[in-house]
């Protein structure tokens, strides 16, 4: 991301005091600001961060909320730097715009590694936020959106303030050095105290300062401290808004049923029983299935399951089986996507060469709160409730499906219950959509059972990787890693109806940017063929070539006779990494004697966050059972240490319900599994105690919502290894370990 040195010379207010009394204050980068996505709208004069009306003050978050509390933080750096009582922040998401725009979405692409901070990587990762400018995607995803937010929505408060200090020295006729912020009101040295509410109008008038000085972390006030999450009290008492709470006048509620092989084609269909079903009301064709509308959600699923269909056969290997061959058939040069790694020479590997293959099956995102959609299409105009991780995206596919301009699509991004990048997908808006054009000026809310949605996922790729190694001196000293799929970047491309240029960089997250010094070191990538439909899995490349990666990191202990623990510190250069794993051993009391119970250790570097994690196993008479956990991580600046803390915790728990029992398998080209009956997370009762460290090195600030899930999978294998000396290689372990 820029710093703050590249944001233009003049800092902008727009705003207009004609619109309800209110002012909006907000930040632009470079010399030609994105349009006010919202001015005119008759709601308050808005723009991208701050508005001002005579209700309060009232922040704008451009990222999604999906339960992992990123609209609560993004508020509190606005708020930090406007002075502005906690208890008065009101937040609200803002509308697709390209004024919302993530810089740092391309920021992690450059060919540096996280731990080079050489002024040459500093130089590339800044220059990024500049095609991230212009492309003007709105994405909440990759665990970018705090480090994108933390400098820009800071100035923005910081803008606001500066602008309602200008306004208070005029009404008051006195110097505005004099005056200070306190409270969400302007204080004169007397004790007088103008609210923001009174000053709103006036400060459209104001001179802005060139570049807004920012508060120095001495003065933090909310930021660095855990704070009461804004949504709190909506979600524990069940008013928070979901796209399914969505209930407008003559409302119709839909669902659909789609090919079970993914992506083929529906050659007809009887739906005349279903017809005869009470409360149905409409079945209307779309591109490999149907939709069918009717009085409740519960009469269009029943009737859905009563059509009769004739499906075309899938064009992709029929079973996973065939799958599994296909990846491995792709370590071949003509299938290399890129040689992300090559540092000396691994082909001097001696006689004593260690040789492992790994894998892992296909996973569904498998969100608590199934796909979800409102469309309203009425003369011409089309409303979309949704929650989504593009907004922008949704609108422009919501407008094709409707048949109507970009700009006639209102698309309200409501919360959601998980998102795990399943979000980021924009089919449920565009059924949405298609069913609002056939229902015309009929608000239809669309709704998929927990059924289709597990068997219609854009899921994680089967994954084989494979390493060849060398020790010499008890430490690794070449280390050969290759790892195949098929590539999501392709299936997304041909999705959004954009070619995809160049290697897949997600085939190496996770393996590539690892800091073991080892003396011969390459990591390569291959690409198989296009199956089904791949998308972004919480944490992406990282939760498979993390899992492959630290098996043989800990093989590879176990054979030179060291300890896991001692082995890694021994070979990591990186000062922030060997401190997260200094301090996750303290915090689990690495190498005491624990009988009856055993722990593992697994380390990754993802999406810039040194993340150490060790999981404790016990054989208990019902099977083994996970008795602990244990996780530190450095985050560079940590803003919020509880929800840091939150969001390790789920992201751990994500990661362990896969490593113990996520697998999507297929057969006949249709996905096997249908629900939480077949594809379980954990249960509660087989959830640890969970401990989480948060350590600052002060370094780059980073976002949180991915690092917690690669290292769970290895930590509990290396766990299992060291209870019961046997080595799984592949996931997920309950094929291999009865769990309690």
């Amino acid at each position: 991301m820029a710093s703050l040195r590249k944001i233009a010379r003049r800092t902008f207010l727009i705003g207009s005091a004609a619109i309800a009394g209110g002012v909006a204050f907000g930040v632009w980068r470079y010399k030609t600001p994105y349009a006010n996505p919202i001015a005119g709208a008759g709601i308050g004069a808005i723009t991208p961060y701050v508005l001002i009306d005579p209700q309060g003050v009232t922040i704008i978050t451009p990222r999604a909320e999906m339960g992992q509390g990123i609209q609560s933080t993004l508020a509190a750096l606005v708020a930090e730097e406007l002075d502005l009582p906690w208890e008065q922040v009101r937040v609200m998401h803002g509308p697709p715009a390209k004024a919302y725009y993530n810089g740092a979405m391309l920021e992690d692409g450059v060919p540096f590694a996280p731990t080079d901070e050489s002024w040459m990587a500093d130089l590339a990762r800044e220059a990024m936020a500049i095609p991230g400018k212009f492309l003007a995607l709105q994405a909440t995803g990759g665990s970018t959106s705090i480090p994108d937010g933390y400098e820009k929505m800071r100035a923005a408060g910081a803008v606001a303030r500066a602008a309602l200090i200008a306004a208070a020295a005029e009404r008051l006729g006195v110097d505005a050095q004099g005056l200070s912020t306190q409270g969400g009101a302007v204080v004169a040295p007397d004790g007088t105290r103008l609210p923001y509410t009174e000053l709103a109008v006036a400060a459209a008038a104001a001179e802005l300062p060139d570049t807004p000085p920012l508060k120095p972390r001495s003065e933090w006030k909310l930021l660095g401290k855990s704070l009461p999450r804004v949504d709190m009290v909506a979600k524990s008492t069940g008013t928070e808004v979901y796209a399914g709470d969505i209930r407008l006048p003559g409302m119709k509620f839909a669902t659909v049923k789609m090919n079970p092989a993914l992506g083929a084609a529906m050659n007809g269909f009887d739906a005349s029983a279903a017809m005869a079903m009470p409360g149905v009301e409409k079945i209307i064709p779309l591109d490999g299935g149907v939709a069918v509308v009717a009085a409740t959600t519960w009469h269009a699923i029943q009737a859905a399951e009563a059509i009769t269909f004739d499906w075309a056969a899938a064009d992709y290997p029929a079973n996973s089986d065939e799958m599994r061959a296909q990846v491995a058939a792709s370590f071949v040069p003509d299938s290399l996507d890129a040689t992300n790694r090559d540092e000396g020479d691994v082909s001097s590997m001696g006689a004593e060469v260690f040789e492992a293959e790994y894998l892992v099956p296909h996973l569904a995102h498998a969100t608590m709160e199934p796909m979800q959609a409102a469309a309203h299409l009425v003369g011409g105009k089309l409303t979309v409730w949704v929650g989504t991780q593009f907004p922008g995206l949704a609108q422009k596919f919501a407008a094709k499906a409707a048949g109507v301009a970009e700009s006639d699509v209102e698309l309200h991004t409501t919360a959601m219950g998980g998102g795990f990048g399943r979000r980021g997908e924009v089919d449920a808006t565009t059924y949405a959509a298609q069913i609002a054009k056939a229902m015309e000026g009929t608000p239809v809310l669309v709704t998929w059972s927990r059924e289709e949605d597990m068997t219609h996922d854009m899921y994680r790729p089967m994954a084989i990787g494979r390493v060849r190694a060398a020790l010499k001196d008890g430490r690794i000293d070449s280390f050969d890693f290759a790892t195949a799929s098929s590539s999501i970047m392709e299936t997304l491309a041909g999705r959004v109806g954009l070619p995809l240029m160049g290697p897949d960089a997600t085939l190496a997250q996770g393996a590539w940017e690892q800091p073991y010094g080892f003396a011969n070191y390459r990591v390569s990538t291959y690409r198989a063929p296009r199956t089904v439909p791949l998308g972004f899995w919480r944490s992406v490349g990282a939760s498979v070539n993390v899992f492959f990666h630290e098996s043989a990191v800990d093989e590879l202990a176990h054979l030179a006779a060291a300890d896991p623990l001692a082995f890694r510190l021994a070979q990591i250069k990186h000062e922030p990494s060997r401190k997260v794993l200094e301090a996750v051993a303290e915090m689990s009391s690495w190498g005491t004697p624990r009988p009856g119970r055993a722990l593992g250790l697994a380390f990754a570097m993802s999406f810039g966050v040194p993340t150490a994690e060790v999981i404790e196993v016990a054989q208990t008479s019902d099977g083994v059972r996970i008795t602990g956990a244990w996780a530190a991580v450095d985050v560079g600046v940590a803003l919020d240490p509880h929800n840091i803390q939150a969001q390790v915790s789920g992201a751990m728990v994500y990661g362990l319900s896969a490593a113990v029992r996520g697998e999507i398998t297929f057969a006949d080209g249709r996905v096997e599994q249908q629900n939480f009956w077949d594809y379980e997370p954990l249960r509660l009762s087989q959830v640890p105690d969970i401990q989480v460290r948060v350590l600052e090195s002060g370094g780059k600030i980073r976002g949180i919502g991915e690092p917690g899930t690669p290292p769970a999978a290895p930590a509990l294998a290396n766990a299992l290894f060291k209870l019961t000396g046997k080595r799984v290689r592949s996931l997920p372990l309950s094929k291999e370990f009865d769990f309690a």
